[in-house]
């Protein structure tokens, strides 16, 4: 019975086990489970299958490796730990304990032999299953996606035409506007009360049904009336108060509000304000001009002009990716290509870890995203799904073309690039090429860049 008991605690463990050690792991098991239904289609040419048995002198070698790490940490009754036989052992958990780690052990080395006998090129990281394990031997059932054929009907004299750039006078005075208030001082108001546009700095605490909730104080917050940083009715309320007078404030939270327990809820606010002050719109004058600091900008004249550089420069950046976008569209309707989803899943991991290092520079985990706005990781790759398929038939038909254009880069090339990036970074080359994944990643770039250049003038 109790070497029942101890099987089923194998047979658990080696599902836990097996999860663990893919090759590349889902962590949603939800869209994991959907990835099964709906995609991954066995007829793909893209998709192979293949098998790898290790059995014989290497796989006994890799259970005796299995028992010198199971024999450190094991513990059977009179013996010490780290010093039980292998034969007690085996009695004790059953040979059958050791054949995971014995797995784990000769996974990297079936890899490698996957690959060296079908000699297929993965383009993206595969998945592994365990399909069979004994005494005898272990065999792996590896999933390799290689790089899909790619059949591009047409690519040149497609007529597709940049954006013009123009700068309005509106823009510029709005963006002078801009400027103006960024540069607005601010001075404290002696006399007289809280007005739309003030900054009103103010103690306050919060409370519901009397009790103080967590998140609801602050001491000489300078809260910015017409600004809608607090809750719908707060600011309203504070128009009218005096210096160090003393009021309370009653809101009710949003019904969507992120906290649950205080999403629709009446509260009470203590508020204090502690100092008043307005803000003193800046002249283009002599003082404004220094504090702003632009070479060359002395006077109203020179500052539009200077903004008007700008604003074109932020334009013609915007508008080359929207031609070079409109190029790539144009010619992915002349694509025949089927896309394996594990690239696609790939792409989609890509883009999720950019988002979430997005969120994280701006102090948001990707749960807390995940809790304010009510959605889940399945809610998030769905939306991604289309972005990253596009990026992933963009990369295969640009690596097409340039092999149909034949485009080279030479080491030469990359390296003299490697040397200005890095400069321009100001990093070394060496710790650029680290970072940005090696000459050869260095090379790739220039080659999709060249590739684009050569669309430009193939469609013109």
């Amino acid at each position: 019975m109790a070497k029942k008991v101890e099987e089923k605690e194998i047979e658990k463990e080696t599902v836990k086990e097996e999860k663990k050690k893919a090759v590349k792991k889902d962590k949603n098991e939800t869209v994991k489970e959907e990835k099964k239904e709906t995609t991954k289609k066995e007829s793909k040419k893209s998709v192979h299958e293949v098998v790898i048995k290790i059995e014989g002198e290497t796989w006994k070698k890799a259970v005796d490796k299995a028992f010198l790490k199971k024999q450190k940490t094991a513990k059977v009754d009179g013996f010490r730990t780290g010093k039980v036989p292998r034969a007690i052992y085996e009695k004790h958990y059953g040979k059958e304990s050791l054949f995971l780690d014995a797995a784990d052990v000769v996974l990297q080395d079936a890899y490698v032999k996957a690959l060296e006998e079908s000699k297929l090129v993965p383009v993206v990281q595969p998945n592994v299953d365990l399909k069979s394990i004994s005494e005898d031997a272990v065999e792996f059932t590896f999933k390799i996606v290689t790089k899909p054929e790619v059949k591009i009907k047409k690519y040149s004299g497609l007529k597709v035409t940049p954006g013009k750039v123009e700068v309005t006078d509106e823009e510029i005075e709005h963006e002078m506007g801009h400027l103006l208030e960024r540069y607005t001082e601010e001075a404290t108001k002696e006399d007289g009360v809280v007005e739309d546009g003030d900054i009103a700095v103010i103690d306050f605490e919060g409370f519901k049904d009397g009790v103080a909730f967590l998140g609801g104080k602050g001491e000489n917050y300078s809260l910015e009336i017409g600004s809608n940083t607090f809750i719908p009715g707060f600011e309203e309320q504070v128009i009218g108060m005096k210096t160090g007078e003393e009021k309370d404030i009653h809101v009710t939270f949003p019904e969507d509000y992120g906290a649950k327990d205080l999403a629709g809820a009446p509260v009470v606010f203590k508020v204090k304000v502690n100092e008043i002050k307005h803000k003193i719109t800046r002249e283009l004058d002599e003082d404004f001009f220094d504090d702003l600091g632009m070479e060359g900008v002395n006077s109203e004249e020179t500052l539009k002009n200077q903004i008007k550089k700008s604003i074109e420069a932020k334009k013609e950046v915007d508008v080359e990716n929207q031609y070079i976008d409109a190029i790539l569209e144009a010619v992915s309707k002349n694509v025949e290509v089927d896309i394996p989803q594990e690239m696609v899943d790939e792409e989609i991991d890509r883009l999720l870890h950019r988002f979430e290092d997005q969120l994280k520079m701006q102090g948001i985990a990707l749960d807390l995203y995940y809790q304010f706005t009510q959605t889940t990781e399945k809610d998030l790759r769905n939306q991604l799904e289309k972005e990253a398929y596009s990026n992933v038939l963009y990369r295969l038909m640009l690596e097409e073309i340039t092999n149909l254009e034949k485009i080279a880069v030479t080491d030469e090339e990359a390296v003299k690039e490697s040397e200005e990036l890095a400069k321009k970074y100001n990093v070394s080359k060496e710790d650029f090429l680290k970072e940005f994944g090696g000459l050869d990643m260095v090379k790739y770039d220039l080659e999709m860049r060249k590739t684009i250049e050569k669309l430009k003038e193939l469609n013109k």
